[in-house]
């Protein structure tokens, strides 16, 4: 089975173990809640279903029916926290403490380093930019960040980047990108970095509608009246348009400046339900 530091829900963890503890002999449930100290020989397999939440007091009880000690238990603390925490800013909270914990045990958590590289505008944007500015300082690349950064800051994001190998850095001190584009991709975690990176990025573009001249920005949009059809055929060709911007800027060798694209598609009205004709 593996380490719970390498999951980032604990209701996977506790159906892995109660699958491996299972085939290796005859184990049910109805055991695993005793050894708990629950009275209802269901009520785990309940919660492994999403059926209900674990109490402070529940986890300590599971934590020790598994035997969790140590840092293991304090790491799955957090995990329950993370996952029933109401918003984005408790869930990032709670994310960030897994990795501490795990740091400190010299563990990697395998969603860690994709959780940090979308926490934040600074790894995007200096990713680009190193590549872009070949044997450029920290300095250097600080002071050709529109929003304010510290060489401080881009020295430890391009420490980042190499330790992850989203840049690889040469003898002669350049950066080159392993990847041309990163994408989120199925992790569990990562949608909570992103919602606030999006917002992140949403403030920057208010500051560039007059921080920016007109010649190096464009903003355009539109207010539609749509059906769940049209929106959903809508999406399909924004997600085309991704594409297509992708490949326009990946055939290109060099790079010459870093520029941020939002699409933006968001209902303004509830949904309106009009009664149909029989």
């Amino acid at each position: 089975m593996k380490q719970v530091t390498e999951y980032t829900d604990y209701r996977h963890y506790i159906l892995d173990y109660y699958t491996e503890r299972k085939m290796k002999g005859a184990f049910t449930w109805r055991e695993f809640a005793r050894n708990a100290g629950f009275s209802s020989p269901v009520y785990l397999k309940q919660v492994s279903d999403g059926q209900f939440n674990l109490s402070a007091e529940a986890v300590e009880r599971v934590a020790a029916a598994m035997g969790l000690t140590g840092l293991e238990l304090l790491y799955f603390r957090a995990m329950v926290k993370f996952n029933h925490a109401p918003d984005d800013r408790n869930k990032k909270r709670y994310f960030e403490e897994m990795l501490s914990i795990a740091g400190d045990g010299k563990v990697k958590v395998l969603e860690g380093d994709a959780f940090k590289f979308f926490s934040s505008w600074k790894n995007q944007v200096i990713r680009e930019l190193a590549y872009a500015m070949p044997g450029a300082k920290p300095l250097e690349l600080a002071h050709a960040c529109r929003p304010k950064i510290t060489a401080a800051e881009v020295s430890e994001t391009l420490k980042f980047l190499t330790q992850v190998g989203l840049l690889r850095k040469d003898e002669n001190g350049n950066y080159s990108v392993v990847d041309k584009a990163v994408t989120t991709g199925p992790m569990e975690v990562t949608p909570v970095a992103v919602r606030g990176l999006h917002r992140e990025m949403g403030e920057f573009a208010l500051e560039a509608i007059e921080g920016v001249p007109l010649s190096e920005r464009h903003f355009s949009g539109l207010t539609l009246g749509v059906t769940q059809e049209a929106y959903q055929k809508i999406v399909e060709e924004i997600a085309a348009f991704r594409k297509r911007v992708v490949a326009i800027a990946t055939a290109q060798s060099e790079t010459d400046q870093v520029y941020r694209l939002n699409l933006q598609f968001f209902p303004m009205t509830k949904i309106t339900k009009k009664n149909s004709k029989q």
